[in-house]
């Protein structure tokens, strides 16, 4: 992302997996870990909204963990339809905090789906403090049921995942979800606003 992303690896299930990790210049509130698109089309942890995800968690004083899923970059082992995914997001969480430390875990497109399965599967008392989806993967994967409080973006163009399916998804759970008007599943052009919307929505609120 910059000159002082740090690239290492942890264990994973199955192999070695690459994290990128971005630290604030405070000492960090927690760990927010965040999963990139889908491997099968492109995604890796370089991807520009993953990227736009670790810079508003860095602002926010959180240390960011992006990292490649199995077979993807310098990751070992193959793609697994999804399902050792999850394993490698809950591999990466384990290996980067404590159950005390607290938990930021984002996700796009495919990355959200996994987020979402990560997050259902941690213990109650290790859980995300918030979840962060943006143009999640609601059509063809099955996305697990989140919080009240889960941040949705989605773009009201977006080409790759109808936000019809994201509305349906969203709408038996009464799930706000933010939409970016005549934008498209990357968010060509609106990175700098997604990070401004992302960063306003998990600020602090100041109690009234």
């Amino acid at each position: 992302m910059n000159s002082s992303t740090v690239r290492t690896r942890v264990e994973g299930p199955a192999g070695d997996l690459e994290c990128a990790i971005d630290t604030p210049a405070g000492a960090p509130r927690g760990v927010a870990v965040v999963c990139h698109p889908h491997p099968q089309h492109g995604g890796t942890l370089d991807n520009k909204v993953a990227q736009t995800l670790a810079r508003a968690f860095v602002q926010l004083g959180w240390r960011s963990v992006r990292f490649n899923f199995r077979g993807v970059g310098a990751s070992q082992g193959a793609w697994d339809e999804g399902v050792g995914e999850v394993d490698d997001a809950l591999a990466v969480i384990a290996a980067h905090r404590d159950p005390a430390t607290p938990l930021m875990l984002a996700g796009f497109s495919f990355g959200a789906y996994v987020a979402t399965q990560a997050a259902s599967r941690l213990a109650d008392d290790s859980k995300p403090q918030r979840l962060v989806l943006v143009g999640p993967s609601t059509e063809k994967q099955q996305m697990a049921t989140v919080p009240a409080d889960t941040l949705v973006i989605h773009g009201e163009s977006d080409e790759v995942v109808p936000l019809s399916a994201t509305l349906a998804w969203a709408r038996p759970q009464n799930l706000p979800v933010i939409v970016f008007p005549g934008v498209g599943h990357f968010f060509h052009g609106q990175l700098a606003l997604l990070k401004t919307v992302i960063v306003q929505e998990l600020q602090p609120r100041i109690p009234l």
